[in-house]
């Protein structure tokens, strides 16, 4: 019996719990343009990842629903991965890139939101010119900010330092009605340093957290042994609690550390020690809360 084979008996059936992933990235390797992530050197991660490929690899493993990533600074590309999860159902949302700084930004979230699958933005360290610190200073910026808001939208974060966190925090301050998702905290270096933001934040209950980015650990046997990731992940749950972290592979980006199943496996062994209700939470029933996603199809409408 195969890895795949095993994690797919022991936790999918007997749990029963359908799961929502709420971190992929999609690119196509073969676009004439080219891509801007990842960089052809990689190659574990420069591999065209579509729907197609995702579906394949993530079947019965109790997947049910995908949320986008937008991992390109290009404002086209929006449109591009609204167009390529547009025929494929189990893509229930993107997270576009519409930096608050444009001149225009109003028009193109304007533009985007009338899309059901368009759910919101991300802004952190990821892009050259991206300093959410900084931004924060300009007026128009966070006027931005509080329009996403206005909308019902959701702000994630991307690659979280001490810096990074800080900002986050300044964000609430300004914009308290603004739902804010904290991406891959759980491989962010240096986490006991930030214990007094980490515990401000957590009080704040319109902020979720990403349990993504869990995996460390290469070329050890216990890469996918959730004891050794269980310090971090019992961090997540106490600072933020059962109601506000949610799953997420960061798919294909994760190949980089591990297989999706080792990834899952990792968070499946863990939540396992917890009361269904807890799993269920942490696999689908936070996603909607945190996204407001909407079904596509019959086993995602059964969630809501």
């Amino acid at each position: 019996m195969t890895r795949r084979t095993l994690l797919a008996t022991a936790f999918a059936p007997p749990l029963n719990i359908p799961i929502i992933d709420t971190h992929i990235h999609l690119f196509d390797t073969g676009r004439p343009q080219g891509i801007p992530w990842p960089p052809k050197t990689d190659k574990v991660r420069y591999k065209t990842a579509l729907p197609p490929r995702y579906i394949e690899l993530t079947k019965n493993l109790g997947i049910v629903g995908a949320i986008e990533l937008e991992c390109s600074p290009l404002l086209e590309d929006n449109q591009w991965v609204l167009d390529v999860c547009a025929p494929a159902p189990i893509m229930v949302g993107m997270i576009g890139n519409i930096s608050p700084n444009l001149k225009t930004f109003r028009t193109e979230l304007d533009k985007y939101r009338k899309n059901p699958l368009f759910l919101g933005i991300r802004y952190g360290n990821l892009w050259e010119g991206h300093d959410l610190s900084k931004d924060l200073d300009k007026p128009e910026f966070v006027a931005g900010l509080k329009e996403l808001a206005k909308q019902g939208m959701i702000l994630d974060s991307a690659n979280p330092d001490q810096k990074l966190l800080e900002a986050i925090r300044r964000t609430s301050d300004l914009v308290p009605n603004l739902r804010i998702m904290i991406d891959h905290l759980p491989g962010m270096e240096a986490l006991d340093k930030a214990d007094a933001v980490l515990r401000d934040l957590g009080g704040r209950k319109q902020i979720y957290v990403k349990v993504s980015s869990v995996l460390k650990l290469k070329n050890t046997s216990g890469k996918s042994n959730a004891v050794h990731y269980k310090p971090v992940l019992d961090e997540m749950w106490q600072r933020f609690g059962e109601d506000r972290v949610v799953f997420g592979s960061d798919w294909p980006n994760s190949d980089g550390f591990g297989t999706y199943d080792q990834v899952l496996s990792v968070v499946s062994e863990y939540v396992a020690t917890k009361p269904r209700a807890v799993a269920e939470k942490y696999f689908y029933k936070n996603s909607l809360a945190a996204y407001r996603w909407k079904p596509r199809t019959d086993a995602q409408k059964r969630l809501v």
